[in-house]
């Protein structure tokens, strides 16, 4: 179990990510490789990115870059610098500097007890430029396979995660913005809880939490191993299984259902195979939210979808017809 615990300033100081992560959804997405959690939603994914792997050359490569970023209780740190960098090359930057001191700590933590370090490990450990050189070029290659190719659907999974937060916020403060991320995460009045492998106490003493939202991450949140540094929690988006098969689809715009009630109508029905709040849907397809509201005003009285409301939002979801619509089967 991970304990999260918070002073009466420390929630005044949370901070939501805006953005992905590439460094945590490169890593996140090593630990995919290694496992099979959420098969039905990421098999898909893996095969895909196993082949691009194999043509272009990096099996090897990312041989290497498992053991040096397990899918285990640890893995180093250094990999996933800064509170939510959205840029890569700033990333890789940041963990291309890290001081020779705490690369030599933290790799030598993946070898506990007497075992030496394989001669790779000992040579980045030792901030050697050449061993470090190639680890940015492993994790710039990998990203181009398994990262990069995928961006529009992590960023749409990240807009429209985050009207939930916000939404969260204003009708709740910071305690109402924590205990929307139930049930990954539960907020106790002090302190977050969340599932973890192992028994852990993070004190934010005065220290601001930044909320990270990962495409890759599966079932529980994850946070630094040394709890000396910027305090991060990065939880799972947690795509719809098809994903992946829904991003290689024909553009909606392009369907025939396009002629009948438009390309821009056509993409917000198409995106309301979920249920969206107006909010989420004007977030998804950068659209204002007025005319997210208009679209789906018009959508709802043709039948086409259904909205709810709930609290303070409206949650549009597509009806029997508009999905037969979609599907071509009128």
């Amino acid at each position: 179990m991970l304990r999260i615990h918070f002073g009466t300033e420390d929630l005044n100081r949370l901070r939501v990510a805006a953005r992905p992560d590439p460094l945590w959804e490169i890593v996140l997405s090593l630990h995919l490789l290694q496992n099979r959690q959420a098969a039905l939603v990421f098999d898909p994914w893996r095969r895909e990115v196993r082949a691009g792997l194999v043509r272009a050359g990096l099996t090897e490569t990312v041989a290497a870059l498992h053991r040096l970023c397990p899918w285990a209780d640890y893995f180093p740190d250094f990999l996933t610098p800064g509170q939510g960098i959205d840029d890569l090359e700033t990333g890789l930057d940041r963990v291309l500097s890290s001081p020779i001191r705490r690369l030599g700590r933290e790799i030598s933590l993946l070898y506990p007890g007497t075992r030496p370090l394989p001669p790779g490990a000992r040579s980045l450990a030792a901030g050697q430029p050449q061993a470090l050189a190639g680890l940015g070029e492993a994790l710039r290659r990998f990203h181009a396979v398994a990262v990069e190719p995928y961006t529009g659907e992590i960023r749409a999974a990240v807009a429209a995660d985050r009207p939930v937060r916000a939404e969260a916020a204003l009708d709740a403060g910071p305690s109402g913005l924590l205990a929307s991320y139930e049930p990954e995460l539960t907020w106790r009045g002090d302190h977050l809880e969340a599932a973890y492998p192992m028994d852990s106490e993070l004190v934010l003493d005065g220290r601001a939490l930044t909320l990270i939202p990962a495409f890759f991450c599966v079932r529980n949140p994850v946070a630094l191993a040394d709890p000396e540094l910027p305090p991060v929690l990065v939880h799972p988006l947690t795509p719809a299984p098809g994903w992946l098969a829904r991003s290689r689809a024909t553009n909606p715009s392009e369907l025939p259902v396009a002629q009948l009630i438009g390309p821009t109508r056509a993409t917000v029905l198409d995106a309301l195979e979920r249920p969206l709040t107006t909010t989420q849907l004007g977030a998804a397809l950068r659209l204002t939210l007025s005319t997210a509201s208009r679209h789906a005003t018009v959508l709802r009285e043709s039948g086409l979808i259904t909205s709810e409301r709930r609290g303070s939002a409206v949650v549009h979801t597509r009806s029997r017809l508009g999905d037969a619509l979609m599907d071509g089967r009128l």
